[in-house]
């Protein structure tokens, strides 16, 4: 799976710069207001509105890179809805909060792979689908912090999974459905990739974050929770786990039935985290929806009827995408 990469100079030549070469509208105090286009002294330009000295309004910036950004802007930052696009042929449409994907946006990769869902300050945060254009394949459900963290499934052509993530992993209970109306039950465990060469810091990682994974098939009591102690407010992404895979233990099959299926993913209330900007070039201040996104609660799956243990292995397909992420 593809990550959104920052372009350097993505947030654009500081607007009290007072060289660059400007033609447009003026207020009585000279500064910039009104529409007007502008060649900054980093050799970006600027074509669109402005307010009191700032982008303000509608307006189009275009880097010296190839990158472009056509949208909104409030107080000389993108503000609004906007379209971003990137030098290696990504690009993002969306909203923006202070200069920074925040709200709903679909993000376009360069191996065509699209992410359609919440963002949060540049990253992926709370519910969104992931599709993967090679195999058409997608995964629906919980994003925390950039990462597939929570309630989720995984969509195949003919057959979809059912369970919890953690760090763009499977883990604990879930279920394999089939066109075939059958389902078959089972959990995910995290285990270390016996062909990755650990260091000693990432060993005694392990150990820690999986003790509950390294038991026997005979104590198959397993906690569905999200993991202890991932913080919500870091400014970068929570690192993954290198070395591990996850390995399916089937339990048994049963016929379809929807009662049977892992908790679904449901967005909740965040606090908004980044204050509004005013229009300073408007009278009234628009009325604003407040932003949503997912604050996971896991609760208590429902148990499993009794059913004819076996012990299939899990599609492969499934673990080929789990090693693109």
């Amino acid at each position: 799976m593809t990550e959104p990469l920052l372009t350097p100079g993505e947030y654009g030549e500081v607007e009290e710069n007072p060289l660059g070469l400007y033609e447009g509208e003026r207020n009585e105090q000279g500064s910039r207001h009104g529409f007007g286009k502008t060649l900054l002294p980093n050799g970006d330009m600027y074509v669109g509105q402005y307010c009191e000295g700032l982008r303000n309004g509608k307006g189009i910036y275009v880097f010296k890179n190839g990158a472009r950004y056509d949208g909104e802007w409030r107080q000389g930052l993108k503000y609004g809805q906007g379209i971003f696009w990137y030098p290696d042929g990504t690009r993002y449409e969306g909203e923006w909060k202070r200069d920074t994907k925040y709200g709903f946006g679909v993000y376009f990769y360069e191996n065509n792979d699209v992410y359609e869902g919440s963002w949060k300050k540049n990253l992926r945060h709370g519910l969104g689908t992931y599709l993967y254009a090679a195999t058409g394949t997608k995964f629906m459900g919980t994003w925390i912090k950039d990462r597939m963290q929570g309630p989720g499934q995984i969509v195949y052509p003919r057959h979809r999974y059912h369970g919890f993530w953690e760090l763009n992993l499977p883990l604990g209970r879930g279920c394999f459905t089939f066109e075939n109306a059958c389902m078959q039950h089972g959990h995910y465990v995290h285990l270390r990739d016996p062909d990755y060469e650990e260091t000693k810091e990432e060993i005694k990682d392990f150990d820690t974050a999986t003790e509950a994974d390294t038991k026997t098939e005979e104590e198959e009591t397993i906690e569905d929770k999200p993991a202890e102690g991932i913080p919500l407010d870091e400014q970068q992404p929570v690192p993954l786990k290198k070395g591990i895979l996850p390995v399916w233990r089937a339990r048994c099959i049963t016929p379809y039935n929807p009662n049977l299926l892992p908790p679904e993913a449901v967005p909740l209330q965040e606090e908004v985290s980044l204050q509004s900007l005013t229009d300073k070039c408007l009278d009234d201040e628009p009325w604003m929806e407040p932003e949503e996104y997912l604050k996971y609660h896991l609760h208590d799956y429902e148990d499993y009827e009794n059913a004819e243990h076996f012990s299939p292995r899990p599609p492969s397909d499934f673990i080929t995408h789990l090693e693109d992420t």
